[in-house]
């Protein structure tokens, strides 16, 4: 199996993403954990631009990486301006990393109207930088920026670009898809030219995702020589973002027949792109190949029933290889098949030809037709089998709730508060508290009627709460779909309520999470004992 080196910029590109805005604390599990997951090289940052690099280069002097090599990143030394004496190329040797990328232009256009320039001078920029910093680290990677866009517009200067770079001792030549605008085609076409042309050096790919082609475009420049891949985790990064990572490691990997991680850190990919997508909040999109909760998820009947019989008919790899897992989701689209492989995966053993299973496929349907979606609150969809078996017990008998919402002026923020009453095994309790708005100050009075009696409720908190209009044609009266997602910091699960009153959809989600979650601490209790 020939390497393919696996270059990460999540921590500069990727922290160059709208919204992203990762603590040195941040920087430094995200590097430790893609060390640990068998990264290649991890580029930190750029000191000289940034205060922040500068400390994390600073603090991963005292982690011993087992695989990585961290990589301080820069420019080229400005236009007139000595390279021993340019103080942005000076921070690249103070970072001390044993790598050092520096990115230099490769498309006249940006030498004369960004660099404001000569093309000489510009490869003098480069020459006299990668032959300096090759004094100072193990490796120097030059990044030629724009090289694809640069190539079309004048293929001799490029390449010139790139043999100046070489001659200057480079370790690494990177063609950038710095636009993000170029094709796969074009991108094995100019990477093979660039093979041809220099056949002695190790060749990388940098592609960015503005044509959503970064992932393909990295692919083939692989199969037309490159050796070096840069992206980052989930693919997060400026404007589209950058090379996904999480596909680019599995299709060369499984697809290609590359050695690119320890095949056994392979099953860590998911883990590793929830835990990024943490750190940078930035949601993991449901549908993102191989990683994403929807990757190996089923829905139709017609499909569930085939992957039960055999995987492979509607999966292209098992998702344990990645860390992932088969989801059969349960709506009005679902079947037998569907709702049996659910059933099973809530510990739930019943005969095909039941008809009680039958029963529960057409309730779940008819709730469907209301408005109700289980895809998105599993807790709920599990609630309601297990009820449906009778095997789910009163955690408390309710009575009533009552919601006052009191506003004495125009500038006064209205003032919530919940009534609850209920009772749990005959002691009765009918309690009251303030929210910041009606569903909170019902959460609030529900809890506090309750964690008397059980007291592990205290470790579960809302985490997310989505209000969606069902028939909007309806107005005001319309139906709404309430879906609250919980954690008790040891398992996440989301719950929905359906009704015209958006009070009653909240409460009926809300007491599903707290049911869910004592039935669960119950379950696990009867397993450890």
């Amino acid at each position: 199996m020939e390497k393919v080196f696996i270059y990460d910029t999540t921590l500069r590109d990727g922290s160059q993403a709208e919204g992203v805005n990762f603590s040195i604390e941040d920087k430094v599990r995200i590097a430790e954990k893609l060390d640990d997951f068998g990264i290649d090289y991890i580029e930190g940052g750029w000191p000289y631009a940034n205060p922040k690099d500068n400390l994390f280069f600073q603090k991963i002097k005292r982690i011993r990486f087992r695989h990585a090599k961290p990589v301080a990143f820069g420019s080229t030394r400005k236009p007139g301006v000595k390279v021993s004496e340019d103080k942005q190329v000076e921070s690249l040797i103070r970072a001390e990393t044993p790598v050092i990328t520096i990115f230099g232009k490769s498309w006249d256009l940006h030498v004369k109207e960004a660099l404001r320039t000569s093309l000489g001078e510009n490869l003098s920029m480069v020459y006299e930088t990668v032959e300096f910093l090759k004094r100072y680290a193990d490796e120097v990677i030059f990044d030629a920026e724009h090289f694809f866009d640069g190539y079309i517009s004048n293929p001799d200067y490029a390449m010139a670009v790139l043999e100046a770079a070489v001659k200057g001792g480079a370790d690494w030549i990177v063609l950038c898809d710095t636009n993000g605008g170029r094709l796969p085609h074009e991108v094995r076409e100019i990477t093979e030219k660039v093979r041809a042309r220099f056949p002695d050096a190790r060749i990388g790919i940098h592609a960015h995702n503005d044509s959503e082609t970064a992932v393909a475009n990295s692919i083939m420049a692989v199969i037309a020589g490159a050796r070096q891949v840069h992206g980052t985790i989930n693919g997060i990064g400026e404007r589209t973002g950058n090379a996904n990572l999480c596909s680019i490691i599995p299709n060369l990997q499984i697809k290609l027949g590359f050695e690119v991680v320890p095949e056994e850190n392979l099953r860590r990919l998911t883990e590793i792109a929830h835990f990024v997508a943490e750190l940078s909040n930035m949601p993991l999109p449901r549908n993102m190949p191989y990683v994403g909760e929807s990757a190996f998820a089923h829905k139709g009947g017609v499909h569930a029933s085939a992957v039960m019989k055999r995987t492979e008919t509607y999966e292209h790899i098992d998702p344990e290889m990645v860390g992932n897992r088969r989801k059969i989701t349960v709506s009005d689209l679902a079947g037998r098949s569907n709702l049996l492989y659910k059933l099973r995966e809530f510990g739930i053993e019943v005969d095909e030809r039941s008809p009680e299973l039958l029963k529960l496929v057409e309730k779940i349907k008819e709730l469907e037709k209301e408005g109700y979606h289980f895809e998105a609150a599993e807790a709920s969809l599990e609630l309601l089998c297990k009820r449906h078996f009778g095997l789910v017990k009163d955690y408390f008998d309710f009575e009533a709730y009552r919601i006052l919402i009191a506003k004495r002026s125009m500038d006064e923020t209205p003032i919530s508060e919940a009534t609850v009453r209920l009772s749990v095994e005959g002691v009765r309790e009918h309690t009251a508290a303030l929210g910041n708005g009606p569903v909170n100050a019902l959460d609030r009075a529900l809890r506090k009627a309750l964690e008397e009696f059980y007291p592990n409720l205290k470790e579960m908190q809302l985490i997310d709460y989505k209000v969606r209009i069902i028939n909007e044609s309806a107005g005001t009266s319309a139906k709404v779909r309430v879906l609250i997602e919980s954690t008790d910091g040891k398992r996440k699960w989301g719950t929905v309520g359906v009704s015209e009153n958006v009070i009653e959809a909240s409460w009926i989600a809300l007491t599903d999470a707290i049911v869910y979650k004592l039935m669960k601490d119950e379950e696990d209790s009867l397993l450890s004992s």
